[in-house]
């Protein structure tokens, strides 16, 4: 069965095999040139993909499946061009999984906003919505408030007073954006709370007093927050998302957080307040940061990693403390041997008596 429900997605096509092949960035083997015509309705998986349909291969893991697919052309590496069963048309890419990004965008392309003012929506009279922009039923959008061209607000979604959406930004439903400067493309999936009060409080004789928080979180060019991540913003300075970067969902960025670009932070990570992220950091599902840290350009964080001391540039870390990864598994080898070596670790438990 090809990918895509019509129920839920929008589909396009036919598409003839070149306008694949484009899409894709690949090249058709020279044999198959005269096959340029051919057309193609869809996009599957490589079990399942038939003869009207393109799938991929990424992973050689995966060697067999593309062996036994019926699919009627697939997108693999020039390395793999010679494991394509006769019969499948071979489309050759350097990045085949970038290729199949673009092919399922071409047969599933996103639907155009539809532009208007829902009746049930409140709009405050001192915003401006842009004309091609789509606002949706039971949506608010605060005074002063400003929403770029072809933008797509979700049902119930809140943009507070002052907010700033660059063109073709999509909000999600029952998401909320307060104190908020966004950038073009900028992605909000629904949940996503945006620019609420950071976590900042002094400690007096009688308890907490709350320290306002003056800053606001900018959120730069193709930047793409998961459904219900919270990002709060700045105590006197802003909460920064560079351009590109992407956060699953449940994610928690504190206040004065600054992301570089193109970062990637995994399902239930946690940015304490102050930390700056450089470009290209990948952090895994669950890591915990404290605040003030510095976190250099392309270094990897574990999953579940606790990291309570800056990261140079480049570096792999796991495990809680956070250490590099070679001397964290040297750690878990060590403790294994001494385990191994304890009495009664082989042959059975010793039954210790007092």
């Amino acid at each position: 069965m090809a990918a895509g429900d019509p129920r839920f997605f929008a589909r396009s096509g036919p598409h003839p095999l070149a306008a694949v092949a484009a899409a894709a960035g690949a090249e058709v083997p020279e044999g198959d040139a005269a096959a340029a015509g051919t057309l193609l309705h869809g996009i599957a998986p490589l079990q399942s993909a038939g003869p009207e349909e393109v799938s991929f291969l990424d992973n050689r893991r995966y060697a067999e499946a593309l062996a036994a697919t019926r699919a009627g052309a697939v997108i693999v590496h020039p390395d793999m061009a010679g494991r394509v069963p006769s019969g499948t048309r071979a489309l050759l890419a350097r990045e085949p999984y970038v290729g199949w990004a673009r092919v399922a965008a071409l047969f599933h392309p996103a639907p155009p906003p539809r532009p208007g003012v829902h009746p049930s929506a409140i709009v405050d009279p001192e915003a401006v919505v842009d004309p091609s922009a789509e606002i949706a039923p039971l949506a608010i959008i605060g005074a002063r408030a400003e929403i770029g061209a072809r933008c797509r607000i979700g049902p119930a979604a809140v943009i507070g007073d002052g907010v700033v959406l660059g063109a073709d930004c999509r909000v999600g439903a029952h998401a909320s954006v307060s104190h908020a400067l966004l950038g073009a493309r900028v992605t909000l999936h629904p949940g996503a709370r945006i620019g609420q009060d950071g976590f900042g409080f002094a400690t007096t004789a009688s308890g907490f007093l709350a320290v306002p928080q003056l800053g606001r979180v900018v959120l730069e060019d193709d930047v793409e927050i998961g459904a219900n991540s919270t990002i709060d913003r700045g105590s006197t300075q802003d909460t920064v998302v560079g351009a590109g970067s992407r956060l699953d969902n449940l994610v928690q960025i504190g206040h004065n957080v600054r992301i570089g670009r193109c970062c990637v932070v995994v399902a239930q990570a946690g940015i304490s307040g102050s930390t700056v992220v450089e470009d290209f950091v990948m952090i895994g599902g669950q890591a915990g940061l404290t605040g003030h840290l510095h976190i250099g350009r392309k270094a990897r964080l574990g999953a579940q990693a606790g990291i309570m001391a800056d990261v140079p540039a480049g570096a792999d870390v796991v495990g809680s403390p956070a250490m590099p990864v070679r001397e964290f598994f040297r750690q878990v080898a060590t403790l294994r041997r001494l385990a191994a070596r304890r009495p009664g670790a082989q042959g059975g438990a010793e039954t210790e008596q007092g």
